[in-house]
């Protein structure tokens, strides 16, 4: 019993070797290429271009201050580019909100943080659109601290509701 047990061992494992010896080392890259590969300039981003991931969950305030809604998505066309945003608006903590789409020309980007004209010292302090790794710097080149829609809570919550499919 043993020997079956030991010669089958040996047979199930001279079946694997030539599978081992099968597999090709992968081709080092000629030099010329290589060479082009590292001479090649590294492409950037520029001022003014800001990644889709962090533009959603910017905060939307009207011209008084006052917060609409936040920023859901950002939609792209066949074409490659921006056909529009969700912004969320409506509801309290998520209860009875609804998206709609506004064109992205409709919003205006805002570097500074949102002031309010309250008389309390504590709701004078900037305020925040995020925190931990979605914290928002106020540098130009990074991104926008918060949009500005000329509309109001109102208006917007008259808009038709958006659906995704």
């Amino acid at each position: 019993m043993r020997s079956k047990f030991l010669i089958g061992s040996l047979l199930a494992s001279a079946m694997l070797v030539p599978a081992a010896f099968a597999q090709q080392p992968a081709q080092p890259a000629p030099k010329a290429q290589a060479q082009n590969q590292a001479e090649a300039p590294a492409l950037t981003q520029k001022a003014g271009q800001w990644r889709a991931s962090k533009v959603t969950g910017l905060n939307v305030y009207n011209q008084q201050n006052e917060k609409l809604g936040d920023i859901k998505e950002v939609l792209i066309d066949a074409s490659g580019r921006v056909a529009g945003v969700v912004v969320g608006v409506g509801g309290f903590l998520g209860m009875g909100e609804h998206d709609i789409m506004l064109p992205m020309n409709k919003l205006k980007f805002v570097h500074e943080p949102v002031r309010t004209s309250s008389s309390d010292p504590a709701a004078k302090r900037p305020a925040t659109t995020g925190s931990g790794t979605n914290a928002r710097r106020t540098d130009e080149n990074v991104l926008p601290d918060h949009a500005v829609l000329n509309a109001t809570k109102d208006q917007l919550k008259a808009m038709p509701k958006f659906k995704y499919i």
